[in-house]
């Protein structure tokens, strides 16, 4: 269990997606580590082609959209313990209670929880680009079949926190986007080991770590008291994204998006250590 306590969840910022335009050509490992970053620096991702093999027709009836925002609309903190769309929707509260309290004049995001393919304001997504944030619409996005392939193909963790790291990875995206930092690593290259890209990712693993810091903390606090065990999941998942991880090869950092594995678990460390998001400043950092 993670959350604490019962009743419903504010879903006012979360609603159903899909019914996109279709086909998207995406690859695996690398191929859907630069589709988000397409979807981050503005671009859209549909005109990348990056390779038929990973092509993906699948899209989402009205039908299915009305099932998610069915299932959305009857989340409760109960049911955020076991089932994986109320478990986002709980963790989009958790955030927005953590980030309202630590971050003077924060806004929420929008959340959108999807099946097969979606439109967004940074052009069409399938479910193989994975979770991402969309800064032309303000809105953070999941498929929750992502957490199968996050364990079961890039070996990430499978306790509930490791998805909840995911979650607050992408507020962590708006939170860069209100104060200026994904702009400014908009300006700073799409690829490369000191390139924007990687310090937007890096910032955006520490800003994750900030909320964890936060979240099982004071008498409104939704999480339970965070064990070793569940940070533990948490440092899977991050090395199991790495870029060096998710290509096999740590000899071609001139190609990083995302930063190393170690990168990735320092700076949620970091975040996590010090529940500080200025200590999160990886534009100003001398060495990632």
């Amino acid at each position: 269990m993670t959350f604490r306590g019962g009743g419903p969840l504010d879903t006012s910022n979360v609603s159903g997606g899909g019914g996109g335009r279709g086909k998207l050509a995406v690859g695996g490992g690398a191929g859907l580590i630069i589709v988000i970053v397409a979807a981050l620096f503005g671009f859209d991702p549909g005109v990348l082609g990056l390779g038929s093999d990973g092509s993906s027709t699948s899209t989402s009836s009205s039908q299915d959209q009305s099932a998610i925002d069915e299932q959305i609309q009857g989340c409760t903190i109960e049911k955020a313990n076991e089932d994986t769309v109320c478990r986002i929707v709980a963790t989009t509260n958790s955030l927005d209670a953590v980030w309202a309290d630590i971050m003077p004049g924060y806004q929420p995001p929008q959340t959108k929880i999807f099946e097969g393919s979606v439109d967004t304001a940074c052009g069409p997504a399938t479910s193989d680009v994975g979770p991402f944030y969309c800064p032309g619409d303000q809105t953070a996005y999941f498929d929750p079949s992502f957490f199968d392939v996050l364990t079961d193909r890039l070996g990430g963790g499978d306790g509930p926190l490791a998805q909840e790291y995911v979650v607050a990875h992408e507020y962590g995206h708006h939170i860069e986007y209100l104060t200026g930092a994904l702009q400014k690593g908009q300006r700073q290259g799409a690829a490369g080991p000191t390139s924007g890209s990687v310090r937007i990712e890096l910032q955006a693993d520490c800003l994750a770590g900030v909320w964890a810091f936060h979240a099982d903390k004071g008498p409104d606090a939704m999480l339970e008291p965070l064990t070793q065990q569940q940070i533990n999941d948490v440092i899977q998942t991050a090395k199991a994204i790495g870029d060096d991880a998710i290509q096999g090869d740590s000899s071609n950092p001139e190609g990083w998006t995302h930063g190393s594995s170690d990168q990735r678990v320092r700076w949620f460390n970091v975040g996590y250590g010090s529940g500080d998001p200025n200590s999160c400043d990886t534009f100003a950092a001398g060495s990632l």
